[in-house]
């Protein structure tokens, strides 16, 4: 599991010619550094006298990063976990009538598998945003900056794991369920790309003036 492995391991498995990790689990990976780092702005800012006002919503937001953190790091190795089955699916015999409706029907199973995981990554990281909004404007003005670092990592892992959605459903026979799927990716990837940029623009103009 990711949450056991040294980042060094990790990142050298995904530097290697090995199938899994890949864009999957980055994405996933940098959605979970967002939430950690979200994590970071508030333990600057909990406990503050300044910030005395905003305790139970920073309190609040510990809270849900760290569900979240684990959430997106589950997903990174469940990413793993669902490309196996489909690997495995691309090789099965297709030379009779039976075989090829056999593997029809197993390839498309495990395309709407491979497709609802980075679909998850998209809307764990998006749930990562709308905290990441609420410590930019609340949290430590010392840690704004991080925020504004969360902000990019969050939209990253969006705009990575979208690509793993289309790859699938690119593929898949059943284009009513591939078109209802892109429309939900597209929908969080502009939604979610729109707030990070926002959030950042908002932290350049605290830091720059």
């Amino acid at each position: 599991m990711i949450e056991k492995e040294q980042v060094g391991v990790w990142t050298d498995r995904l530097a290697s010619k090995a199938s899994v990790p890949g864009g999957g689990g980055a994405s996933a990976l940098g959605g979970a550094l967002a939430a950690a780092l979200g994590q970071m702005v508030a333990n600057l800012t909990v406990g503050k006298k300044r910030y005395a006002d905003v305790e139970e919503e920073m309190q609040q937001c510990l809270f849900a990063l760290n569900v979240l953190q684990m959430e997106l790091l589950a997903l990174a190795d469940k990413d793993a976990e669902v490309f196996a089955p489909l690997a495995e699916a691309y090789g099965m015999p297709s030379g009779t009538e039976e075989e090829k409706a056999e593997k029809e029907r197993v390839m498309e199973e495990r395309l709407l598998a491979a497709s609802q995981v980075p679909m998850m990554m998209m809307e764990k990281a998006a749930g990562v945003l709308d905290f990441v909004e609420l410590l930019e404007k609340k949290g430590s003005k010392m840690a704004v900056s991080d925020a504004g670092v969360a902000a990019q990592f969050a939209r990253a892992a969006i705009t990575g794991a979208v690509m793993n959605v289309y790859i699938n459903t690119k593929s898949m026979k059943n284009r009513e369920k591939a078109d209802e799927l892109n429309a939900k990716a597209q929908k969080l990837l502009e939604e979610g790309a729109k707030k990070a940029d926002e959030i950042y623009g908002s932290v350049l103009k605290k830091l720059v003036g």
